[in-house]
């Protein structure tokens, strides 16, 4: 079941949990995110970079299309990270059912006044739309853009910024960055940051970079607001540790000889964050 992004987490909203957004850039990782969310019975997010669609070109988004409208649970596909007209519109006229835009970098009026102007066009078209205050950290050159620093969100621009937007859904900088962590670098949620702004706005609240931070803070984030958390690094390492496993055999070559077992241990993971996010069974929700 395909579904925009305001219609699948207005249920998590209400019901306090979280829907995952698992970031897919190759038919095994959308294979086994589709199997992992079917066992669980979980609602899940298809979620896509400008870089991963560039990589595998707006026609896979119809596999994913296709994978949706047949799995048995609600499924959004969405544009990761938006920063251009231009890759909204790609993603719009690929079939996404939800876009971000992210212009968390530039000043408040500026991204307010961009945000409103994606969030005109994507209505119009019944597309949902992310927006984001203050800036996600990075980790490293192969994780998604982010800043050197993090910038924690102000909750005094919250409320003007959903406001004037007219954002069905919002991404909030609490302390997490995109990418594994390294050894000397120790995640950390500011949750009293949190509380404060779930008490000035009532809507879906979305936490990027969900990698590799304790289990116990994202379970209180999820309690204390979070509808939507963004996985990526963690699903992807799985998998590709597993396929270094199996390709130290040089006798394997067929793609049918290790990639099941790659997509059984990224499975594994998945299955962690999405009871983790209090998302196991909520299908029956919708």
């Amino acid at each position: 079941m395909l579904m925009n992004m305001k219609d699948l987490l207005a249920v998590a909203h209400r019901h306090s949990f979280a829907v995952p957004a698992f970031n897919i850039s190759n038919s095994m990782l959308l294979r086994g995110v589709v199997e992992a969310s079917e066992e669980a019975f979980s609602p899940v997010i298809f979620a896509i970079h400008p870089d991963e669609l560039a990589f595998v070109k707006p026609s896979f988004i119809k596999a994913a299309i296709e994978e949706a409208h047949q799995a048995s649970v609600p499924v959004c596909i969405h544009l990761d990270h938006g920063s251009t007209m231009t890759q909204i519109m790609t993603a719009i006229q690929a079939g996404f059912t939800s876009v971000m835009i992210d212009a968390s970098t530039l000043p408040l009026q500026e991204n307010i006044a961009i945000s409103r102007q994606v969030v005109e066009l994507a209505h119009l078209v019944n597309v949902s739309v992310e927006g984001e205050l203050g800036t996600i950290g990075t980790t490293g050159e192969q994780a998604e853009a982010g800043a050197d620093e993090i910038i924690y969100v102000n909750p005094d621009e919250v409320e003007t910024f959903v406001n004037a937007t007219g954002v069905d859904t919002l991404a909030v900088a609490i302390g997490t960055a995109h990418g594994l962590y390294p050894k000397d670098k120790k995640p950390e949620l500011h949750l009293e940051l949190l509380k404060e702004i779930t008490a000035r706005v009532d809507l879906p609240l979305v936490l990027h970079g969900g990698s590799a931070n304790p289990d116990e803070e994202i379970a209180m984030a999820v309690k204390l607001g979070i509808n939507k958390i963004n996985i990526s690094s963690d699903i992807k390492n799985a998998f590709y540790q597993k396929v270094r496993e199996l390709l130290a055999d040089t006798r394997l070559y067929e793609p049918l000889t290790f990639y099941p077992a790659c997509i059984d241990a990224m499975k594994q993971v998945a299955h962690h964050k999405i009871d983790l996010f209090d998302a196991t069974g909520k299908a029956a929700l919708y």
